[in-house]
């Protein structure tokens, strides 16, 4: 059995008072109209999802995965916001079940919190990360400008001169969405959620195991999904294409996290950790803004506004046309090419590069 995280007191680890909560009058105007969020099932989906329905939100819960959809319908169900919510079994890349949602509901804002995000498995997919991440977040926003809605990405420090697929993809989903005139709130690494790395050290913890870590250099920007929800809710207040980060001092050594997670779930053992190595698209450390896009205070409460070069929109349609040609085809090379020309610092990893390798050769060969 995986240790409770309900036990851990995060900002113990953090070493920092939480990050302010938005005031009430921001949730107030929030919740006067219906909010539809994507990703609803995932943890910060889900935390979003609970938090609007106490305040007196209606809410439109899409999510993909079958198995997540039943677990948060139940966990509405047992509680006195089951009304609040409407949920929706579907992809946010169903042009039609899109037009269906905002036919019927008429949502005022949408959280984007779907997208596919193990690093280590989209390196080995990354077309279906480009269809997912990329793709389907243009197709969301066609539908919310075409009802006058206002799109709240989430998207990761990642996106930062990206390594990994993830973070391109993110990357350009953050172009897309600010071009149209919406929000992009980066976040780090989320503490206990869904797929972290602290569901990883709790399972090792819990059996035993050496914790893995990937290299004793190896640092991330921390946050609690209460911490992230509060960010999510500040920044849908902006008023005009803005993209914010969240106001943190430094990032935290991966190690020490391990160390903190042993002591306070096992303090009776003795847990060792374990170097590995830094996996296919993970960076030693992450930032929240590249050194081409210039942060300023924000109006908002724990949040740090960040002025980003953007592709005019002609160019970004022109280029998001050839891409979706190359996914289409399943033309890894020309989609590279593409992916690189519109997010010039991302670097492929050796896994995607030995795909493309492989995809090659396999098409010489035939």
């Amino acid at each position: 059995m995986i240790p409770s995280y309900q036990t851990i007191d995060w900002h113990r680890f953090l070493a920092r008072p939480p990050l302010p909560a938005p005031p009430p009058d921001t949730v107030s105007f929030l919740v006067r109209h219906p909010i539809l969020i994507t990703g609803a099932g995932g943890s910060i989906g889900s935390a979003l999802a609970f938090r609007l329905g106490s305040a007196g939100a209606r809410t439109i819960l899409l999510e993909s995965s079958e198995s997540s959809l039943h677990d948060l319908q139940q966990d509405f169900a047992n509680t006195d916001i089951a009304d609040s919510a409407t949920f929706y079994l579907g992809s946010v890349a169903n042009r039609f079940l899109l037009d269906e949602i905002f036919s019927l509901h008429d949502p005022r804002f949408v959280f984007h919190a779907a997208a596919f995000k193990h690093v280590p498995l989209i390196e080995e997919q990354p077309l279906a990360a480009i269809a997912n991440n990329l793709f389907a977040t243009e197709i969301l926003i066609a539908a919310a400008c075409n009802h006058n809605t206002r799109v709240i990405l989430l998207s990761t420090d990642k996106a930062v001169a990206p390594a990994s697929m993830m973070g391109a993809t993110k990357r350009v989903a953050e172009q897309i969405v600010l071009t149209a005139g919406g929000t992009v709130l980066r976040l780090g690494n989320v503490l206990a959620s869904r797929g972290s790395v602290t569901e990883v050290f709790a399972r090792q913890i819990s059996g035993h195991l050496p914790l893995t870590v990937t290299d004793p250099a190896a640092r991330r920007y921390f946050l609690t999904i209460s911490e992230a929800v509060d960010l999510l809710l500040a920044a849908a207040e902006a008023q005009t294409p803005a993209l914010f980060a969240p106001q943190l001092a430094a990032p935290h050594f991966i190690a020490d996290l391990a160390r903190f997670m042993a002591r306070t779930l096992a303090p009776q053992h003795k847990t060792s950790i374990e170097f590995t190595h830094l996996r296919p698209g993970d960076k030693e450390s992450e930032q929240l803004w590249s050194p081409n896009e210039r942060p300023h205070p924000s109006n908002a409460g724990g949040l740090v506004s960040i002025d980003s070069p953007s592709i005019p929109r002609g160019q970004l349609d022109s280029l998001l046309a050839t891409l979706r040609h190359a996914v289409k085809t399943r033309d890894l090379s020309a989609a590279l090419a593409v992916l690189r020309t519109l997010v010039p610092e991302y670097k492929p990893s050796s896994t995607v590069l030995s795909r493309l390798s492989t995809v090659t050769a396999q098409v010489s060969h035939e």
